[in-house]
């Protein structure tokens, strides 16, 4: 009888993708690539100036396809020869997906699709062909298209599903964020406490003592898991 694998439960964040030459807006002091946050990435921004928030995006998914998944991408991988990896990102780029990852939840959305805006269970996945999306896009449907991006001030639905994979969770990393983003810092209290945690991040956020902290960039620190669990 085959012996079941562990569960390894990873929470991803903007510090695993930074290595791969992608930008977060929160070195930026509130800009991202020289626009106010609120305007690009919120929901009243997509109201006021949807043309705006569909160029920032196209603009976004044109350097995206330009940046290739790390070593830590690619560590993720090589785990699912010994454990039953899933990876919870705050990610929007599909990274962990081109590294071969077979499980990842996206909790604030994804960069490479867009969806419908009559039907929000409408999906349409983009390519390096068709990268560009307007207010005057029609989906295959013939409905409108938004970026398929949660945005602040909107609910975020993969929550719940997050919060079950980090509950059943034998093994728990959290992978380059600060943990000030909320929902997805909070699936931390939802790892039950016998279950190993491990926390990377070269300049980690206060956490409990029973946090194994791992004080590297996502390439080193995934390395030095590596070794941790082969031991």
């Amino acid at each position: 009888m085959e012996q079941k694998k562990p569960r390894l439960v990873i929470s991803s964040g903007a510090g695993i993708s930074a290595e791969s030459g992608i930008s977060t807006f929160r070195d930026a002091g509130g800009l991202w690539e020289n626009y106010p946050v609120m305007d690009v990435c919120s929901a009243e921004g997509f109201a006021r100036n949807p043309a705006l928030v569909h160029k920032f995006y196209n603009d976004r998914r044109k350097s995206l396809v330009k940046c290739h998944p790390n070593r830590a991408h690619e560590l993720l991988v090589e785990l699912e020869k010994n454990y039953d990896v899933y990876v919870i990102t705050q990610n929007v780029d599909d990274l962990h997906e081109r590294a071969g990852s077979s499980r990842v939840l996206h909790l604030h959305g994804e960069l490479m699709k867009a969806r419908s805006m009559d039907d929000p269970t409408r999906l349409y996945t983009l390519d390096e062909e068709h990268l560009e999306t307007s207010p005057d896009t029609l989906g295959p449907n013939g409905d409108h298209v938004r970026p398929h991006i949660v945005f602040f001030q909107e609910a975020v639905p993969n929550i719940e599903r997050a919060i079950e994979w980090a509950s059943m969770a034998d093994i728990f990393v959290v992978i380059g964020t600060s943990l000030a983003v909320y929902p997805a810092a909070s699936l931390l209290h939802y790892v039950r406490q016998d279950t190993p945690v491990y926390y990377i991040d070269p300049h980690p956020a206060p956490v409990p003592a029973s946090v194994n902290v791992i004080p590297l960039p996502a390439t080193q620190g995934m390395e030095k898991l590596v070794h941790i669990l082969s031991c």
